[in-house]
């Protein structure tokens, strides 16, 4: 994303926040996105994190061959792994290439079809339409879908230590709630915060600004996905540089 791109983004999110005309009309819009988001994306997320998790002790296991450190540490890691960067990130960088595709091929093809054009010749403020509610549910979504993430790669650790003998219940557990600090779940949840943001606002930016037909949206549905992964990994670590 060059710096007219980064301008034009800008000045797209200026008329996203524009004061809305109906608030009935948003609120209706607002919780059919957070269904789409949050509810549609809960299976792929619980899955994914139950294995992570899983994978994770296993690693860990393995990687823990000195008989000086306790087995409880594996519990340890792997929850403090999970909650400041692989449910936070894993979960955006999913959510990215599920969500920010959606949005980026239903707003161009919007715009390829002229329904764009017919929404503003109505005098209704169709960034604010299209996108605001899209960017509310992402924000709003995104971090809960990231604790239910927490909370299940913590499980699935669970399940992957104790089912494959790496570690017992007992020390699992015991791993998990010593020295456990608060602040990482801030820290998580912020980054979950800016990821849902990038996650709806990038695709929409590119899905807005389409011109052509239906090879155009396909690109634009791509290029969403792409800057949306990077922007999410650069953002990553500005939040983990400023908050740790």
């Amino acid at each position: 994303m060059n710096f007219t791109n980064f301008g034009k983004y800008i000045l797209l999110l200026k008329a996203v926040f524009r004061r809305p005309e109906k608030t009935k009309i948003y609120v209706k819009a607002i919780f059919q996105q957070m269904d789409f988001i949050g509810v549609g994306s809960l299976g792929l997320i619980s899955i994914i994190s139950t294995f992570i998790g899983a994978v994770m002790t296993l690693q860990i296991a393995f990687q823990l061959v000195s008989d000086l450190i306790p087995k409880t540490i594996i519990g340890s890691v792997n929850r403090d792994s999970s909650i400041l960067e692989l449910s936070p990130t894993i979960s955006a960088i999913v959510l990215a290439g599920k969500i920010g595709s959606a949005i980026s091929s239903e707003i161009g093809t919007m715009r390829v079809t002229e329904q764009i054009d017919a929404l503003e010749i109505m005098g209704i403020n169709a960034p604010g339409y299209l996108i605001l509610p899209k960017i509310l549910a992402g924000i709003t979504m995104v971090p809960i879908l990231v604790i239910i993430s927490m909370v299940l790669s913590i499980g699935g650790g669970y399940l992957g230590g104790t089912l494959s003998g790496a570690i017992s219940a007992a020390e699992y557990i015991q791993g998990i709630t010593t020295d456990f600090n608060p602040y990482t779940i801030v820290v998580a949840l912020t980054k979950a915060f800016v990821f849902g943001f990038i996650i709806t606002s990038v695709p929409a930016y590119e899905g807005f600004y389409v011109k052509g037909g239906a090879l155009e949206v396909a690109q634009a549905s791509t290029r969403a996905v792409v800057v949306s992964c990077i922007s999410i990994l650069a953002c990553d670590y500005l939040v983990t540089q400023l908050l740790l």
